[in-house]
């Protein structure tokens, strides 16, 4: 293929394919490295670039490279926290009557269910093994809400490392029933320490989880599901989500 027939088509190209015209052969790789063809490039995406009298950066070409290049997600450093300094203190009502209460090592509520219970449905049972990051803790005794009373939850964290304790869920109303998928979603704003003053409306999430029961009226809790969704999928991010709580 001759040179004037490459000057014709490469100009029609993006970026990622003129670079991969580069790795071709040697008359290609010459006739892309043509800095005019990258300058081309540079004008279809920043136009005001092209307006210098010279550019900031030696070619074109590189000036391409360096802002079209993809952004490589850095990964977190070991949080301060572990789930072994967590407990989770979480407390049901219905009607204002008190229906769960307990405090929750955070190893338990960090682990998934295993053993999948009888009688919940197909949707329910791919949410849960769905690689999607979320605290479940499986109840024992199962507990019952009748679909017609207002149910709330409150949900602390303490840390045994300097006992002190931060509040997730201030006594937020499960204000939404998912009938298809068997779940009861509340949620509220998590409170950031001051020393965090740009951090904020991050919401923590808690589901309560229960089967298809034969009773239409009332919801088998088999479950309870928290995630902090909005801003954390894994859980080195819950950790330092956690740690900037303002803690008391």
């Amino acid at each position: 293929m001759t040179s004037e027939v490459l000057k014709a088509v490469f100009p029609l190209l993006d970026g990622v394919d003129l670079a991969s015209c580069m790795l071709v052969c040697k008359q290609w790789r010459d006739t892309a490295q043509d800095d005019y063809l990258w300058k081309c490039l540079c004008a279809r995406r920043w136009p005001s670039l092209c307006k210098r009298p010279s550019p900031s950066i030696s070619t074109y070409y590189k000036l391409y490279g360096t802002f079209y290049k993809r952004q490589h997600r850095r990964g977190l450093p070991s949080p301060k926290l572990s789930f072994n300094d967590l407990d989770f203190y979480i407390d049901i009502w219905a009607e204002g009557k008190l229906i769960f209460s307990e405090v929750v090592s955070g190893p338990k509520l960090h682990d998934r269910i295993k053993n999948m219970p009888t009688g919940i449905c197909n949707m329910l049972k791919c949410h849960l093994e769905s690689r999607d990051y979320k605290m479940i803790l499986p109840v024992e005794p199962w507990f019952s809400v009748p679909f017609g009373q207002t149910a709330s939850v409150s949900v602390l964290v303490g840390r045994k490392d300097y006992n002190k304790f931060a509040c997730i869920i201030k006594k937020s109303l499960f204000d939404y029933v998912d009938r298809t998928s068997f779940r009861a979603i509340a949620f509220d704003y998590l409170d950031f320490s001051p020393s965090h003053p740009f951090v904020s409306n991050i919401r923590a999430w808690i589901s309560l989880l229960f089967a298809d029961g034969t009773n239409d009226g009332v919801a088998d809790v088999f479950s309870i599901e928290i995630d902090f969704r909005d801003a954390a999928n894994n859980e080195i991010e819950v950790l330092w989500l956690l740690d900037m709580l303002d803690w008391k």
